[in-house]
């Protein structure tokens, strides 16, 4: 068959210009998938187009997502939002849900997912749990800085076959109120979600951290984009 579509929703800055890191496309790639990204667009149309050609999706890093999505008001420790991106990424996980096609989510979407799903966040991490990490890194983005506990007979596990993996951390955010339909697969030493799955057999996969920045030094990281184009495949073969 043909490489197998990845649909990216990626950065939209402040003029709306749609941008990405290189790196996301090249682990999509290096996985042996063909990225595509969605540019911002109000035309719920061009989204659906966009839905109906991709045949799974990632949904990206970025600015905080906004506390009025899970029904807070924003503190002052809060980051910067942006509405605009918020809409049409929330727009899309709405039109991409129902369709059953594989998800995969890294930091922002892992937490809009989240949220998307019921769940909601901690505005920031530093002013609301106690803790010796530093989540948000001062190293190298591609050097991992702490090690995260995998819990047992979860899919990372079965996918990994051990019980932690490295991981960088570049996030003041995390989540919080776990959606129902989700469960928790991998947990930071305080006790902070780092990676989520949904119930059942519909195929999402979230990490807090960056993988994509792990790949060509961690085998297990590179697995998890490995494990998002198989699972595409098999349900295209």
């Amino acid at each position: 068959m043909s490489k197998p579509i990845i649909g990216i929703l990626a950065v939209v800055d402040d003029e709306l210009n749609t941008k990405i890191q290189n790196t996301y496309i090249n682990a999509i790639e290096r996985a042996g998938g063909a990225p595509v990204l969605l540019p911002y667009v109000k035309n719920e149309e061009s989204i659906d187009a966009f839905v109906s050609i991709c045949d799974g999706f990632l949904f990206t890093g970025g600015a905080d997502v906004s506390p009025a999505r899970y029904g807070e008001e924003k503190s002052e420790r809060c980051g910067d939002v942006q509405l605009f991106r918020d809409e049409i990424e929330f727009k899309a996980f709405d039109k991409i849900y129902p369709t059953g096609k594989p998800i995969m989510a890294i930091c922002r979407g892992a937490q809009l997912v989240n949220v998307a799903m019921g769940g909601s966040l901690y505005q920031d991490i530093p002013s609301e749990i106690k803790t010796e990490i530093l989540h948000r890194q001062s190293e190298p983005k591609n050097v991992p800085t702490h090690t995260l506990k995998v819990l047992p007979d979860t899919p990372l596990h079965r996918l990994i076959s051990t019980d932690t993996i490295v991981a960088n951390s570049f996030h003041h955010q995390a989540i919080k109120r776990l959606s129902d339909a989700l469960e928790i697969t991998a947990l930071s030493e305080d006790g902070i979600i780092e990676a989520v799955s949904s119930k059942g057999e519909r195929y999402i996969r979230a990490y807090q951290w960056h993988p994509e920045l792990l790949i060509d030094t961690d085998s297990d990281n590179l697995l998890l984009f490995e494990e998002f184009i198989s699972e595409i495949e098999n349900r295209n073969p």
